[in-house]
């Protein structure tokens, strides 16, 4: 009997419908972004949040500001605190902290897996767990379970023949690892007063930036470690749940007390690889002297400066410490001192506006340890 069916293929468009979202998901989505904006002031970001949805009507009657507010107090993203003048503050929680910084890995480098050990992988092969696929023959000091005996086996029945069977080391292979390793990082913030100086905000995209870079680290690498330090006048370190209320000051730029703190820092740490990540949108400009007094001086580059930051990138050399530089300006004066800088570090530098400076860091991260660590193997 004839089929007189008919099949056809082809593509079938439909308007785009987007995932559905609880009246809650969608204002903590943008709430998430205000907090990082007023550095973690829950009442300006619930003005904010107010003013926008005046303009936009992102409530409605039955789902309000206050039912929002409730409910990121039954959740636990904020909380109310005493002040020892008796009246109390609503401030967000370790859990908000920690979903800020989700927010910005997703926004900055996307949705990315956990990776179940954490480590790096090399180019070389060696001691290991990271399987590649290949073989090679069984060496004095290979643990016994690194052994494949399928592969083994079939090279004693090759060598023997299966009526004489017989095992030796000769027809033994183990499956080939790679060498996986440890990265110590330290990540420098500049903030001072440029960062929002002539009327842009460089210290948000900076501090999201920050916030990623911990959050990918913390989760992907659990085994690696993460110093972060902020330098103006001077240099101090801060902690990862410090990042959402950090705040620019009135400072010059004392890119070597920076530079100095982070390699303090990273002396400590036991892992061969280092690196320090400086992101900066402004000149040196700044030096605490022997006594105790400041050096500034805001025209132009100050040799005195800037010479000291050059016998800082040579010093971090000889440690086999690379700087990656994030230079946040297009002043062709400026960059000619990144270059210089870079030149007497031997390490890399970027010279970018705001838009791509979360796709490089996160390049850069992940190319610039694979290649340390061949370096360091091979």
């Amino acid at each position: 009997m004839k089929n007189n069916k008919t099949y056809r293929k082809g593509f079938v468009f439909k308007t785009y419908e987007a995932p559905y979202q609880s009246p809650f998901d969608k204002l903590f989505e943008i709430f998430k972004e205000l907090i990082t904006h007023t550095s973690g002031d829950f009442d300006e970001a619930i003005d904010w949040l107010r003013e926008l949805d005046k303009e936009y009507k992102l409530t409605t009657a039955e789902y309000t500001i206050d039912d929002f507010i409730e409910d990121l107090k039954k959740k636990g993203y904020i909380k109310e605190e005493i002040n020892p003048d008796g009246n109390g503050d609503i401030v967000i929680t370790a859990k908000t902290e920690r979903a800020i910084r989700q927010q910005a890995l997703d926004n900055i480098f996307g949705k990315i897996k956990r990776s179940g050990q954490g480590n790096h992988k090399s180019k070389s092969s060696g001691l290991g767990d990271e399987h590649t696929g290949d073989f090679r023959a069984y060496q004095f000091g290979d643990a016994l379970d690194k052994v494949s005996m399928t592969e083994s086996l079939k090279n004693a029945q090759i060598s023997n023949g299966i009526g004489d069977f017989s095992l030796s080391e000769e027809d033994l292979v183990v499956e080939d690892t790679m060498h996986k390793s440890q990265m110590s990082t330290v990540l420098m913030i500049d903030i001072s007063h440029s960062m929002i100086l002539y009327g842009e905000d460089r210290i948000t995209p900076a501090k999201k930036v920050a916030m990623a870079l911990a959050e990918l680290i913390t989760t992907r690498y659990p085994k690696d470690t993460l110093d972060i330090l902020v330098f103006g006048n001077d240099a101090w370190q801060i902690e990862i749940k410090d990042l959402p209320y950090l705040k620019v000051g009135p400072y010059h730029t004392n890119t070597v007390a920076g530079l100095q703190l982070a390699m303090d820092l990273l002396r400590r740490k036991r892992n061969t690889n280092k690196q320090i990540f400086m992101i900066t949108d402004g000149k040196p400009s700044c030096l605490r002297l022997p006594n105790g007094e400041y050096y500034k001086n805001s025209n132009g580059l100050d040799a005195h400066i800037v010479n000291k930051c050059y016998a800082m990138a040579q010093q971090a050399r000889r440690l086999h410490i690379p700087i990656t530089t994030f230079m946040i300006a297009q002043d062709s004066y400026l960059m000619q001192f990144v270059r210089t800088f870079t030149y007497a570090n031997q390490g890399k530098a970027f010279y970018t506006g705001l838009k791509g400076l979360g796709e490089m860091i996160f390049e850069d991260y992940e190319t610039n340890r694979k290649k340390e660590l061949k370096d360091k193997i091979s």
